[in-house]
């Protein structure tokens, strides 16, 4: 009963410290921009999410139109990443895979730093045989290659674009988790952690309230990485023809379909590829960035 009734108390608390998370922003993007690969990567990442956006407004042609008297045309003003073996503009579909990028890379990350929270925390908060149990199965997830996990459980499941969310979400899931147990047993031991037990606080109030705040910084600069991750792993899965599958104009899809065409058409390969580079280099800067901020650096 006392957990039931501290759920209001631990939203209104979470509420609170989300207004005080906004109210700081302008301070926080002011220290960010003292990190010129910082700036450079966010500046970067809000330009392609506005592109995943706004794609439909932007393509000069529709992504899906079949001109059969324009295929493999080189990239010119008409043109400006030439055109596949079907006609179809290349620049248009660009655009428009940058939406299927986003739409596996967002969910992915936060289902995976949603499961590697709340795993972290309870292992690092209560120690013991609990920890020892969730650290041991988090350990033989992570004794296999990332993209060789995927694989196996996109085997058994099959392709698509929910089920690569899960796989990846999955795959990150130990390695997340294993930042936040850190972060969780450094704070656990606290003057404030033993006040909140004194005062009979629930365990959810004390790993929301009194712990997560304060590993907040650990936690995203993680997800900046495991974000630029998941494009990667998402763009190879659909390069392997295991991810989102055709008429998608994912990037990586994009690639695997232009790898026949390498010697006469490399502009079919060439910007999706450094489109995928762009997104995964800009997170990167960021997460380098962010993580000069949460070490007092800038």
């Amino acid at each position: 009963m006392t957990g039931i009734r501290s759920i209001p108390r631990v939203s209104q608390k979470i509420l609170s410290l989300l207004i005080s998370k906004i109210t700081s922003l302008p301070a926080f993007m002011s220290r960010l921009s003292g990190s010129r690969t910082a700036t450079i990567g966010l500046i970067v990442i809000v330009l392609w999410g506005l592109v995943a956006i706004f794609a439909p407004l932007l393509t000069p042609y529709p992504h899906t139109q079949f001109q059969y008297d324009k295929t493999f045309e080189a990239p010119s003003t008409t043109h400006l990443f030439g055109t596949d073996q079907y006609g179809r503009d290349v620049f248009s579909r660009v655009l428009m895979g940058s939406r299927e990028v986003f739409k596996l890379a967002l969910p992915a990350t936060f289902l995976g730093l949603l499961g590697g929270i709340i795993i972290g925390l309870i292992s690092g908060y209560y120690g013991g045989y609990i920890d020892e149990l969730l650290m041991r199965a988090m350990d033989i997830m992570m004794a296999f290659p990332a993209l060789l996990l995927a694989l196996t459980i996109i085997a058994l499941f099959g392709a698509g674009l929910s089920n690569v969310v899960i796989v990846i979400a999955i795959v990150f899931i130990p390695r997340i988790a294993r930042v936040v147990r850190s972060g969780a047993l450094s704070v656990k031991s606290h003057e404030f952690v033993a006040a909140a037990r004194v005062r009979g606080e629930s365990t959810p109030y004390i790993l929301v309230v009194e712990i997560l705040p304060n590993i907040l910084g650990e936690i995203i600069v993680e997800g900046s990485v495991r974000f630029a991750y998941a494009i990667f792993i998402g763009a190879s899965l659909s390069f392997l023809g295991l991810g989102i599958q055709p008429p998608s104009p994912d990037w990586g899809l994009l690639i695997n379909e232009a790898r026949g065409f390498i010697q006469i058409a490399p502009w079919l390969s060439i910007f999706p590829a450094l489109s995928i580079a762009s997104l995964i280099v800009a997170a990167n800067f960021l997460s380098e960035g962010l993580q000069k901020i949460f070490e007092g650096e800038l």
